[in-house]
């Protein structure tokens, strides 16, 4: 089970994967009531939204450390073109 609340945020982007897996699994066997899969359904695309959110500020950052690696040697190759 994920380290938060059904409403609340999940701790990490595993722990929001964790919980997603276990609704999705309970939905597809059939377990839960009508109400209680459209909250499950609800909560679901919470967690898909956190996810997507979690994934753009890594994708954003891992952008930026390729920036920083990659400019030095930009800068080195036209110095030693001169």
């Amino acid at each position: 089970m994920s380290r938060k609340s059904a409403t609340g945020q999940p701790a990490s982007f595993e722990d929001a994967m964790s919980e997603l897996k276990q609704l999705v699994a309970r939905m597809e066997a059939g377990e839960l009531a009508l109400d209680a899969s459209v909250a499950a359904y609800q909560r679901g695309a919470q967690l898909v939204k956190f996810c997507a959110t979690q994934l753009e500020k890594v994708e954003s950052q891992v952008k930026v450390l390729e920036g920083e690696m990659l400019k030095p040697f930009a800068d080195n190759a036209t110095g030693a073109e001169e």
